[in-house]
């Protein structure tokens, strides 16, 4: 089968080869090895970047659609709307089925294209649209009318069409759905994962360090970092906070952060992949702290399990119904609610023992690998060329 992959990334061309922004190209890309061909549709930035960091493999080929900023700017992504549907015209050419993520605008007019051209569809959602659009777009009730409408369209697709849904809670969104998958977005591999053994030799005596992973942008809500750190240094513990990520809000994190009077606290590492020094730094750490707005279910309390971290995380999205046994929920929003889990996590070996046994087989059951597979199988399943069943949850 030859499939094509569609998610509305942006990509930079690096020495004449596409590299994706987001650590989701890596989960794509392993889909090719499945597939007798992988064609990935994708924004193309004509400017530099040092944010593309996610080269796609060889065995990928890339369809370059216009480029637009942002869908906060509708005017600015409709005019790139036209020749994005005449280049994926053309990209259906080569291709039996297509996984179209969203919701999204472009994602419901590639699968009227794909439904004109008698292609087969599978849709993708890995996180609730309009919890996520309020979130990032605060105050801005046009755009969040949008939102709304296009989740509507999105879900009357799914009506018609299987779904690849990331987490329980969306799974459940789109239960109506002819086939569901859910699945977990994993980067992890099995020889990369923290046994609960070692992870309780790590040592709780001094310095404690809580480590926190992700965009730094509205809807990740990195300013309750900085209240939380405040809460946990008035507390006498002697906690130090490690921050990985970019994004627009970086400076008034910082600038909070020095208000507070915790910046010598605090550790902003910038983007970290995986490989490049992230994977040590989860290791070094003795907690993971979570505080977004809005979420699916996060690949990074993955790779915070496999680490063998203790968790505290905002009671949103699927992160309950998925994982609820394996960290401290708080409510969003609440950074007392989060200095007191994490001071908690400190004080108690058998709740930390709890929670990374919790993690620990969680993660273990939901490799990059596997999960991967689980997807391939699922789509070829879907599209009716007699593969084996795919595995459900």
């Amino acid at each position: 089968m030859r499939l094509g992959v569609y998610t509305d990334y942006a990509y930079h061309l690096r020495c004449g080869e596409p590299h994706g922004e987001r650590a989701f190209v890596i989960f794509i890309a392993r889909l090719a090895a499945r597939f007798e061909r992988l064609s990935v549709f994708g924004r193309l930035d004509p400017s530099a970047s040092s944010r593309a960091r996610y080269r796609l493999s060889d065995e990928v080929d890339f369809v370059a659609l216009p480029y637009y900023r942002t869908l906060g700017k509708p005017t600015e992504a409709m005019r790139s709307l036209w020749p994005a549907m005449r280049r994926y015209w053309r990209g259906l050419d080569n291709l039996d089925c297509v996984w179209l993520l969203g919701p999204n605008p472009f994602a419901i007019v590639f699968a009227i294209l794909a439904i004109l051209r008698r292609r087969r569809i599978v849709l993708g959602v890995r996180q609730e649209y309009p919890e996520y659009v309020r979130a990032r777009y605060p105050g801005q009730r046009g755009i969040r009318m949008l939102a709304a409408v296009i989740d509507l369209a999105f879900r009357g697709l799914a009506r018609a069409y299987p779904v690849v849904a990331v987490g329980p809670e969306i799974a459940a969104i789109y239960s109506h759905s002819p086939e569901v998958l859910e699945i977990a977005v994993s980067l992890i591999e099995a020889d990369e994962i923290v046994s609960p053994e070692e992870a309780a030799s790590r040592s709780w005596d001094g310095e404690l360090n809580v480590l926190s992973v992700g965009r730094l942008e509205e809807e990740k809500n990195p300013l309750l970092l900085a209240d939380t750190l405040r809460l946990l240094a008035a507390n006498g513990r002697c906690w130090r906070l490690r921050i990985c990520g970019e994004g627009p809000m970086e400076r008034e994190l910082e600038v909070e952060l020095e208000r507070l009077g915790v910046a010598e606290r605090a550790e902003l590492r910038g983007y970290l992949p995986l490989s490049e020094g992230l994977s040590q730094l989860y290791r070094e750490s003795n907690a993971f702290l979570h505080v977004s707005w809005t979420e699916g279910l996060p690949q990074v309390l993955l790779e915070a399990f496999a680490a063998g971290l203790p968790t505290v995380a905002t009671d949103v999205g699927g992160i309950r119904r998925a994982v609820g046994d394996a960290v401290l929920l708080v409510p969003p929003g609440d950074a007392e609610a989060a200095a007191a889990a994490l001071d908690e996590i400190a004080s108690d070996p058998e709740l930390r023992a709890r929670l990374v046994g919790a993690g620990h087989d969680y993660v273990a059951g939901r490799t990059l690998s596997g999960e991967s597979k689980r997807v391939a199988d699922f789509i070829h399943e879907q599209a009716g060329d007699g593969q084996p069943k795919a595995a459900r949850t």
